[in-house]
């Protein structure tokens, strides 16, 4: 009989384990204010480009601002589209969520990107045009959530790199750092510099 009971109970904290990561999943894949969908009706290019989603969660344009897309499952967001545009238009309608992600740091073109969320930290440091030839590629910065995590970009399949892209992810690739440059160069400059002038100071009064 304990037996049973402890079963039943250890079946029902992996049911709550299981639904608990299932929403934080689907928490992972919504879009939030600040991010973006991409829109294609059709034969319509006055229905279709890219839209912010604004800080109330709607598409941030006139024509489908009161269609709610933040915060909700893909799917659902998608489907409020469609519904939407189906009351004046019967065209086909394309609709695919952007995550706005910042890359920043030795890339060969830092800045803001619209990314697809099944992007990869490796395909969005692409995107970005690549890394530079002073990137650290083994200390790459991923912020998410309040939490940095390191990237190795160097590891084959199944490191950190290939993790897909999340809304409001910041990628930072940080200049590997060159001893000799960075510091045994300056501080024999500056010795040469002190060198000199005390050689100056003695040939000045030497005379």
């Amino acid at each position: 009989m304990r037996r049973l009971v402890s079963l039943a109970f250890l079946l029902v904290l992996m049911g709550a384990a299981a639904a608990g990561a299932q929403e934080m999943e689907s928490a992972a894949a919504a879009l939030n204010p600040g991010d973006a969908v991409r829109i294609t009706v059709w034969r319509k290019p006055d229905l279709s480009g890219e839209f912010f989603v604004g800080a109330d969660s709607s598409i941030a344009h006139p024509f489908y601002s009161e269609v709610k897309v933040g915060g909700i499952p893909f799917a659902l967001a998608t489907e409020r589209v469609k519904q939407f545009v189906r009351r004046v238009e019967a065209s086909p309608v394309l609709v695919e969520p952007l995550y706005q992600v910042m890359i920043l740091g030795e890339v060969r073109n830092p800045k803001l990107y619209p990314v697809r969320p099944e992007v990869t930290i490796a395909q969005a440091i692409g995107l970005a045009g690549g890394t530079t030839e002073r990137a650290h590629l083994r200390q790459v910065q991923l912020l998410r959530g309040g939490q940095v995590f390191v990237v190795d970009l160097t590891e084959p399949q199944g490191g950190r790199a290939h993790l897909t892209i999340r809304s409001g992810d910041q990628i930072v690739v940080p200049r590997r750092t060159n001893v000799f440059r960075e510091y045994i160069a300056p501080a024999a400059s500056i010795t040469s510099a002190v060198v000199a002038l005390a050689n100056l100071v003695i040939n000045n009064f030497g005379r």
